[in-house]
């Protein structure tokens, strides 16, 4: 069941278009997601397929940037589980009038800002409810994003009365996929006792970091981890292949010693490398983290020691190396993170050198 607007005219939120979703939707029994990425889309499949399981009488909504994707995503979704209430929003504003929990998964700062507060978005519809469903309400956002913006567009959701987490995700799209994901949390701890539950489908560890903001600092410490490692193991496996090695052998004997990591042991970026599992790299780098993406937070993390006077010399050496992958290969932009490798295996076919920020 899909919501009465068609996806190709968007609708204007009256009193007459709230009565054409209340004949179709409970809002307090309601959960909608906004985007519906390579990430949002395998996190709202595990959501509603969990809670459907729950409740048949459960209802959900989807709403994306592009409304093809929602489409798509209903299709597939009805198909899997016929019988499901779900109808598609055009907007946030719509999102948000139509259920009491709503979950974002956005790419960026800019993204967060105009989903929530700008015309059309969360916040001016908060306004739009009576307090007491307001009150009721739980926005849940688990982009990466700066700690600030996070922080004051809580403030601002807070102000009208619903309570607002951030819960960034750690896990990728595999964990994503395989609802296994790790929530870190920053949040009041009522809203965090309230946003458990709904984690709970999407993840394995849901861990309360500390107030608002908390979460986000967390994972963009964790993601500058992640986006070094993930070129040092590129460097590696390139190293060992020039030295005669099998990618297979490498990668099981790094798997195996001091050198283990998630980027080896689950996202190597060598086809071949991982033979019963299947990284990104055996599609040509699809269907993971964007690169751009990983350059984002790694920007996150360099700002970050700008404000705090904590150096990070090697982030800033891997935000130059990202930057230089989506310079130098913009096909790669988009692909995921670990085609960093590529990126190192051109510049060892064609003789490159590659210096910080700088490939000649």
């Amino acid at each position: 069941m899909h919501s009465p607007h068609s996806p190709t005219l968007p609708p204007t939120i009256t009193s007459r278009c709230l009565q054409q979703w209340d004949r179709y939707l409970v809002r307090g029994k309601s959960i909608s997601f906004i985007g519906l990425g390579n990430m949002g889309s395998e996190m709202a499949s595990n959501l509603f397929s969990k809670r459907f399981a729950e409740t048949s009488d459960a209802h959900f909504v989807v709403c994306d940037a592009v409304p093809e994707n929602a489409a798509r995503f209903c299709e597939t979704f009805e198909k899997s589980f016929p019988g499901a209430k779900l109808g598609i929003a055009l907007t946030p504003e719509e999102a948000v009038l139509a259920s009491s929990t709503v979950v974002t998964m956005l790419p960026s700062s800019p993204h967060v800002r105009k989903v929530y507060a700008e015309s059309g978005g969360i916040i001016p519809a908060l306004r739009l409810l009576a307090e007491s469903e307001a009150r009721s309400t739980l926005c849940i956002d688990s982009t990466t994003l700066d700690v600030q913006v996070g922080r004051a567009t809580a403030a601002e959701t807070r102000e009208t009365g619903a309570e607002m987490v951030d819960a960034p995700v750690s896990g990728g799209v595999t964990g994503a996929k395989a609802g296994t994901l790790s929530f870190l949390v920053g949040g009041t701890e009522d809203g965090f006792e309230r946003a458990s539950p709904i984690l709970a489908h999407m993840g394995k560890r849901i861990i309360h970091c500390g107030a608002s903001g908390a979460g986000l600092g967390a994972k963009i410490c964790n993601n500058l981890v992640l986006g070094v490692e993930q070129i040092v193991v590129a460097e590696a496996m390139l190293l060992g292949q020039r030295l005669g090695l099998d990618p297979a052998v490498l990668a099981g004997v790094i798997n195996s010693s001091t050198g283990a990591c998630w980027s080896s042991s689950v996202n190597n970026p060598v086809a071949g490398s991982l033979p019963d599992k299947s990284p990104p790299c055996e599609r040509d780098y699809e269907g993971g983290f964007a690169t751009v993406l990983m350059l984002k937070d790694m920007r996150l993390a360099t700002g970050v020691s700008s404000a705090t006077g904590s150096p990070l010399p090697l982030a800033e050496a891997a935000e130059r190396i990202y930057a230089d992958v989506v310079k130098q290969q913009p096909e790669l932009a988009k692909k995921d993170f670990s085609a960093v490798y590529s990126y190192l295996e051109r510049a060892a076919d064609k003789g490159l050198k590659i210096r910080i920020g700088e490939i000649d």
